[in-house]
């Protein structure tokens, strides 16, 4: 086996996303060790009863001494005042990054607070199921999907090459963006998707006699799939719709004008036009499935946990 890509790997976070990076770096041998930190007491200790870290510590400041990797696995919310916490105590030379889903932002809160001479390259791994917690990871989550690095423009090429192996020997596929195309691709395939899912079960959920009855009693797979994404983290989903506000707002003001075309061609009985955008819709899940980020199982694929399928963290 070659050597460990790094000599300690410090997780600020320790829930799905932070808990499986480390049972994937385990997995590859990339680390001689894991330390931790986490918001709660009650975290830390269930991170290191199920050995998802190695030694925790109360304070990120306390975690990230020493590190050679740094990833930020919070909301995006807070990454700015984590930065600002452990700026002073970053070792020159070490790698910091995050796995927000928002990258202006991140860039926006965190880079005042880097220290010259430390790495800062902001990441998004797009895997995720709508489970939290330590004991939610797994280091399969990250296989086949793609993780997107989005290096600001005086990140050395070194450390980018060295971040970039990381994240493909923990399984995924790198793309490289600036973080304003990301935020821009991210919102319709990831963010407006979330905030339909929230608002039509808020909807059924407002018809109090029919949502206590039929609906859920006769939920066919759409709405149960919208069920599923709307179990995602509330606190995380509050930060990246205030944090992505001008990009979301853009790709909503697309899809209501996609969505009166449709209520348009239904109320005048158009069904060329219903075919049509139906078809074309069709087409779209194809190249999802046949771009290998799905399966055309019945259930999506995500029966088994290891598939790593579900709501996109981030």
């Amino acid at each position: 086996m070659s050597a460990p890509l790094f000599d300690k790997v410090a997780l600020i976070g320790l829930g799905l996303i932070g808990s499986s990076i480390s049972h994937a770096t385990r997995r590859a041998g990339l680390a001689k060790s894991i330390v931790g930190s986490a918001r709660t007491p009650e975290t830390l200790a269930k991170a290191l009863k199920i050995g998802v870290i190695d030694k925790g510590f109360g304070s990120a400041a306390e975690a990230v001494r020493g590190a050679d990797l740094i990833v930020l696995c919070a909301p995006v919310g807070v990454c700015g005042a984590l930065a600002q916490e452990i700026g002073a105590h970053l070792k020159p030379g070490a790698i910091l990054t995050d796995v927000g889903s928002v990258k202006a932002a991140i860039v926006r809160d965190v880079a005042p607070s880097v220290p010259q001479g430390v790495h800062f390259i902001p990441g998004h791994p797009i895997a995720g199921t709508e489970e939290s917690g330590p004991e939610s990871g797994f280091a399969e989550l990250f296989d086949g999907r793609w993780t997107i690095l989005t290096p600001v423009p005086e990140t050395d090429a070194g450390a980018l090459r060295k971040l970039t192996t990381f994240w493909q020997k923990l399984g995924a596929n790198v793309e490289i963006m600036d973080p304003e195309h990301h935020d821009m691709v991210l919102a319709i395939t990831s963010h407006v998707p979330h905030l339909i899912a929230y608002n039509i079960v808020n909807t059924a959920a407002h018809l109090e006699r029919v949502a206590d009855r039929e609906v859920i009693k006769f939920s066919a797979s759409g709405f149960r799939d919208f069920t599923r994404i709307a179990a995602s983290d509330p606190t995380m989903w509050r930060d990246i719709f205030l944090n992505n506000r001008e990009a979301v707002l853009e790709m909503l003001g697309r899809f209501t004008e996609d969505l009166s075309e449709l209520q348009k061609a239904i109320r005048y009985g158009d069904g060329d036009t219903l075919f049509k955008l139906f078809t074309n819709a069709r087409a779209m899940r194809r190249g999802i499935i046949e771009a290998g980020q799905d399966t055309s199982a019945p259930d999506f694929g995500r029966a088994r946990k290891t598939t790593g399928m579900g709501s996109d963290q981030r």
